[in-house]
């Protein structure tokens, strides 16, 4: 009977947590199925990437209206399409990848829409740091984390013109968050991962939400143009490392959070 029992608790607990994360990740998911319908449905005189942009917007609109979003993570979203359309404009310019369909909205040519993907990121930490109640034990000086995250930040510019310095990053990483782990609560039930594993498991899965991306021509990389094929696997790697920076962000914006973590941290 006991095992039966704790069976269930786990049971009912996998399915708390899979409905917190959907919660979670549910801007993303409506970019997902925004860019799902601009594939199979077009509007005349209206370009699929400002049709995106404008649902876009229109979601944020109604999250902050319906109060699923507060002003300050509406803010972080913000800052993130900012960062995000950025590194667009600069990896777009250095034939990364490309926008090749028509839009209004463009700016040196990539739609602004684009910043979107890289905030649904920042929504999605944002959110379930509020829905589980997200602490840090142990986490490193805030400062330093983020001069460390800005370091990681500039390597995505830097390494067209110097060494790409990611590897030796990802190496420095375990050092730095040696004893950071990171404390959720799902119903009443409290559990911990170490923090560089979830950023690799929340990396791994934006790669594979990356691929349904330009599944969905969201955009192209440069052997993606004559057929769709997978993304490749090295690009982990660099959404690891986004996945860090945005955290990195959030984390840095979380003081009240940061604050317990210390306090629950000094009494073990």
């Amino acid at each position: 009977m006991k095992t039966k029992t704790r069976f269930l608790h786990y049971f009912l607990l996998l399915i708390e947590f899979a409905v917190q994360e959907a919660l979670s990740c549910l801007f993303p998911l409506l970019i997902f199925a925004t860019l799902a319908i601009s594939k199979l449905v077009s509007i005349p005189y209206l370009p699929r990437y400002d049709f995106i942009f404008i649902v876009c917007l229109l979601i944020q609109i109604t999250f902050i209206m319906t109060k699923f979003e507060t002003k300050k993570e509406f803010l972080m979203i913000c800052i993130f399409h900012l960062i995000g359309l950025i590194l667009e404009i600069f990896k777009v310019r250095m034939g990364s990848w490309s926008y090749p369909e028509q839009s209004y909205l463009k700016i040196m040519d990539v739609p602004i829409y684009s910043g979107f993907m890289y905030a649904s990121v920042g929504s999605y930490i944002c959110q379930a740091w509020k829905r589980m109640h997200i602490q840090l034990i142990n986490y490193p000086n805030p400062i330093v984390v983020l001069f460390f995250g800005s370091l990681i930040y500039l390597n995505f510019f830097t390494h067209h013109y110097f060494y790409d310095l990611r590897w030796l990053f990802i190496l420095i990483l375990p050092f730095v968050f040696f004893k950071t782990t990171v404390q959720f609560k799902v119903k009443l039930t409290i559990l911990r991962m170490h923090l560089v594993l979830s950023f690799f498991l929340i990396g791994l899965f934006i790669w594979i939400a990356e691929n349904i991306a330009t599944f969905f021509g969201a955009w192209k990389y440069p052997d993606q143009h004559a057929h769709w094929q997978i993304v490749h696997v090295g690009k982990i790697s660099s959404w690891f490392l986004l996945v860090i920076v945005s955290f990195i962000i959030v984390a840095f914006s979380q003081k009240d959070a940061y604050n317990q973590t210390h306090e629950v941290s000094s009494s073990r």
